[in-house]
């Protein structure tokens, strides 16, 4: 009973986490359009760095609703783990450190980019 309790609590647990996650996405969708509007309707000329700071803001807000996802899928899994949930969730945390490493790359290839603009 204390058991099903627990699960219950986990599951519940991992809704949340999920739903955080989808709040990430959307604000920062939101944000990335109003700033895009904003760049395109309202300035001449938007540099470069405009759009890249607003393309990187994004992809960070991305990463960790990736984050949220993947603790999500793990909450899951913890509760009651089948060979076939753990296959499934070995191959998202694959998927989504993928993903990760190569949008922070690519934030830190802008970063260098940008104080070598500086300089």
């Amino acid at each position: 009973m204390i058991l099903d309790l627990i699960k219950q609590l986990t599951l519940f647990l991992a809704v949340g986490v999920e739903a955080s996650a989808a709040f990430v996405i959307g604000f920062a969708a939101i944000e990335a359009t109003l700033k895009a509007f904003k760049l395109f309707f309202f300035r001449r000329n938007v540099p470069e760095e405009a759009k890249e700071e607003l393309r990187l803001r994004l992809g960070r807000w991305l990463a960790v609703a990736l984050e949220f996802e993947l603790a999500a899928d793990i909450l899951r899994t913890a509760v009651a783990p089948t060979w076939d949930e753990i296959g499934k969730l070995a191959a998202i945390v694959v998927l989504r450190t993928v993903l990760n490493f190569f949008l922070q790359k690519e934030i830190e290839k802008s970063a260098e980019n940008k104080s070598n603009v500086r300089k």
